[in-house]
């Protein structure tokens, strides 16, 4: 596999792994509590496949990497793979918000301290 080819298949994993991230933010958004099996199994295959493209580009060497679709496609790797970290940022940060709203025991509602002055005079 030339350089080229093995570079031009990582971008289109990280193409893959990206619409995932996407589908995994907007679940998020919409349900308020983490993925299904079904979408956590995509995510570990796509990982899987991550690591055989990794492979493939440390066995094509990329070194003098002068070929203007290369570094093309090298830029264009980069930029999906930040835009990637930052869709799994946020979408740790909703997991992490709505793994600890789940399991926090409704907070009692506080009565102003009027109000409660009110029913004491009331009462007494």
């Amino acid at each position: 596999m030339t350089p080229l080819e093995a570079l031009q298949q990582h971008l289109q994993l990280c193409e893959e792994i990206h619409a995932l991230a996407l589908e995994e933010n907007r679940f998020l958004q919409q349900n308020q509590r983490p993925p299904d099996a079904p979408l956590l199994e995509r995510k570990r295959a796509l990982l899987a496949r991550l690591d055989e493209t990794l492979a493939a580009l440390r066995a094509a060497t990329l070194e003098g990497s002068n070929h203007p679709a290369q570094r093309q496609a090298l830029e264009k790797t980069r930029a999906r793979i930040l835009q990637v970290l930052q869709l799994e940022k946020e979408n740790e940060q909703l997991l992490l918000r709505f793994s600890l709203s789940g399991t926090r025991p409704p907070a009692p509602t506080t009565l102003p301290a009027g109000m409660l002055q009110k029913i004491y005079q009331r009462h007494s």
